[in-house]
């Protein structure tokens, strides 16, 4: 048995209590697939964390509808899409995790705009909109993660954001209702959009310009040789750690506290780009998230700036 297995089989959550019967019992349309207990790790790029009470992968809105319109009020709901910028922690996520991916990963091009459903990656509808001469969506290609995300944290990359191209965004609301939000309703500043916590984001319409297909594709290749010049793209990482504080960059702030190379556990600082964090193998949630909180002790106490997490982190801490 090797070190990593060892600690991952110390690292073992008690298992949640089993809603699974009483809800499939009480929705016998549901379409979609509802699991206890199901596993988180292989669903992140970090590779790490315990599992979800309940997993639900909806076959659509409507599907994802009926679910919650009969969920207890007291009941959590965390969405996640393709687990990017996500450290799910060892102790696993109570209540509902809902995944939205292939039904939802839906990129239709009409004239100007772009619909893409909150599961469809950025890169995919970068590329989409590279294929119909749609100018202003580049950017997307260095967002490692689907649009779902994209619109909770106004994602951005080489020079351009979500509310620059987004026209309207749908979701559902924690008891079901349908929702539309126009890009001024969304309050986006800079990674944060105001809307509330529990609203899931199912699809949004984005609006370009006309440009030549053929400089856009070389402007999306030129981000994607840059990103992986400077990025550990190829390690399980969670894409940015930090949000860029007013003035500075966080991977400056960071290297200056002398963090890069850093290690705790299993995780690492990258030695290539200081502001992400590396799964070496055998790391854990705790090792990251814990490696991440000394990294922002450090830049306080090194520049009196304090650092915002810019990757999300659900779910409950291991118990002794």
């Amino acid at each position: 048995m090797t070190e990593a297995t060892r600690r991952a089989d110390a690292h073992q959550p008690a298992p949640f209590a089993d809603l699974t019967p009483a809800l499939k019992a009480a929705l016998p349309g549901l379409r979609g697939t509802l699991k206890a207990n199901a596993p988180l790790a292989p669903l992140t790029w970090f590779r790490v964390g315990g599992p979800a009470q309940l997993l639900f992968e909806p076959t659509d809105s409507n599907d994802l509808a009926l679910l919650l319109a009969h969920l207890p009020a007291d009941m959590p709901i965390t969405p996640i899409g393709l687990g990017s910028n996500l450290i799910v922690r060892d102790g696993g996520v109570p209540g509902l995790v809902i995944r939205l991916g292939k039904a939802f990963g839906d990129i239709t091009v009409e004239g100007d705009t772009i619909t893409a459903g909150a599961g469809a990656a950025d890169v995919k509808v970068a590329r989409a909109a590279a294929e119909a001469g749609l100018a202003g969506f580049s950017f997307l290609r260095g967002i490692p993660g689907a649009i779902g995300g994209a619109l909770r944290m106004n994602g951005g990359a080489y020079g351009g954001e979500v509310k620059d191209i987004l026209v309207e965004a749908h979701g559902l609301s924690r008891s079901g209702a349908p929702l539309r939000f126009t890009s001024a309703d969304m309050g986006f500043s800079y990674r944060h959009c105001g809307v509330p916590d529990d609203v899931i984001f199912t699809r949004a319409v984005f609006r370009g310009t006309p440009g030549d297909a053929a400089a856009i594709t070389e402007e999306m290749n030129r981000i994607t040789q840059s990103r992986e010049a400077s990025q550990p793209v190829k390690s399980r990482t969670g894409g940015s750690t930090f949000a860029n504080p007013p003035g500075t960059s966080a991977w400056k702030l960071v290297d200056a506290a002398g963090c890069r190379g850093l290690t705790m556990g299993g995780a690492q600082v990258s030695e290539l780009h200081t502001n992400f964090l590396v799964n070496l193998g055998g790391a854990t949630a705790a090792d990251i998230e814990g490696l991440g909180e000394e990294v922002r002790r450090r830049v306080r106490a090194q520049s009196g700036i304090e650092l915002r997490w810019e990757i999300r982190r659900i779910g409950l801490p291991l118990q002794d």
